[in-house]
C-alpha cells in the first residue's frame, strides 16, 4: 500500500484505513486555491515517507460522505489516521514541517 500518492474514494477508503501504516489524508477540491498550494507538499511527503506511511488525497466534491464523516467543513484539511482511527487533524495550509511532524509522531 505504501509507495506514492494514492487517490482514495468512498469505495476504497475503509480498505485503505485498514492498513498497518499511519495514513495521512488530504481532503481537497480542484477549485480550492489553498489546496493547490498544498498539493506539491503532499506529493513530496508521499515520496519521503514511502515505506513508513500512506499518503492519500480525497476529493471532497466527489466524496462528500467522507468529508461529512470526518467533519471536514474547511479545505484543505489534513487528517492522520493510525490503526483506523483519526489521531490528528490540521485545517488550512500549514508549513511543510507541520505535516512531517504529524507523520513522525505516529511511525
Amino acid at each position: 500500500m505504501a509507495g506514492g500518492l494514492k487517490h482514495v474514494t468512498s469505495s476504497n477508503f475503509d480498505e485503505t484505513l485498514a492498513g498497518k501504516l499511519p495514513i495521512l489524508v488530504d481532503f481537497w477540491a480542484d477549485w480550492c486555491g489553498p489546496c493547490r498550494m498544498l498539493a506539491p507538499v503532499i506529493e513530496e511527503l508521499a515520496t519521503e515517507f514511502e515505506d513508513k506511511a500512506v499518503v492519500c488525497k480525497v476529493d471532497v466534491d466527489a466524496n462528500q460522505d467522507l468529508a461529512e464523516r470526518y467533519g471536514v467543513a474547511t479545505i484543505p484539511t489534513v487528517i492522520l489516521f493510525k490503526d483506523g482511527n483519526m489521531v490528528e487533524k490540521c485545517i488550512g495550509v500549514k508549513p511543510r514541517q507541520t505535516y512531517v511532524d504529524m507523520i513522525g509522531r505516529h511511525i
